[in-house]
């Protein structure tokens, strides 16, 4: 696989997609980060994350980006297609060939992952099954913008919250928004079943809900010390 044309992919569809609510300097920042040779030779190595290239004559023109875990998930962390092939159905082509390849490698839950300035690619996912999740705040650059998450079950995209008794008493624990943590996920967890009232997260390693978050949405698990992943947009990748 040709990393350098999926830096060039990477780099042109940040830059259509998100300069504008972002600005030009983050975008640029953010592509030469996550698209470094060493960080993307060693993510092409990974076990856990799977790249698919869609081809043309021309090459590269687009590919998607996912992480799988141990939790039968794999959440679509990117799905990029180069502006100048946009609108001749790769897209499409690529989610659903990425859904298919991720489900078969034990996904029975897929994720995807849009900041909500990104018009098209909410509509894109709505448009093709997926349903609303939740969402969450991000701190890009020192702005906060807002990510919806978005998932496909096996149920046709029913909600899955149960409830579990905790310490602070009955939680409904919803399996449909999840947190990738350093040893299991985290599940947002709710005080009621209509998912009105946020309690905080849920740990699926030690099945408690003694967790904390600080300013910067970092989720820890007091109990068993399991804590929340970086995500793409987070600091740390900035």
């Amino acid at each position: 696989m040709d990393g350098e044309e999926i830096r060039n992919v990477a780099t042109a569809s940040l830059r259509e997609t998100y300069a504008d609510p972002l600005g030009g300097e983050i975008v640029a920042e953010a592509a030469d980060k996550w698209y470094a040779p060493d960080r993307l030779d060693d993510r092409l190595d990974a076990d856990e994350v799977a790249y698919l290239v869609a081809e043309t004559d021309e090459g590269v023109v687009g590919f998607s980006e996912s992480e799988l875990d141990g939790d039968a998930a794999a959440a679509i962390q990117w799905l990029h297609v180069h502006p100048d092939a946009r609108g001749e159905g790769i897209g499409v082509e690529l989610l659903e060939r990425t859904e298919a390849a991720l489900r078969e490698q034990g996904a029975a839950r897929v994720e995807g992952r849009v900041l909500a300035a990104n018009d098209v690619g909410n509509e894109f996912y709505q448009d093709r099954g997926f349903s609303r999740s939740g969402e969450v705040e991000l701190d890009v650059a020192g702005s906060t913008h807002t990510e919806h998450r978005y998932v496909k079950l096996p149920t046709d995209g029913a909600e899955l919250a149960e409830r579990r008794e905790t310490e602070d008493g009955p939680l409904w624990v919803a399996f449909d928004e999840r947190e990738r943590g350093s040893e299991a996920p985290f599940y947002a967890a709710y005080r009621d079943e209509q998912r009105t009232e946020k309690y905080g997260f849920y740990c699926a390693n030690c099945e408690t809900a003694n967790t904390a978050m600080n300013t910067m949405g970092q989720v820890t698990c007091n109990n068993c010390g399991n804590e929340r992943r970086a995500t793409r947009w987070d600091a740390a990748y900035l």
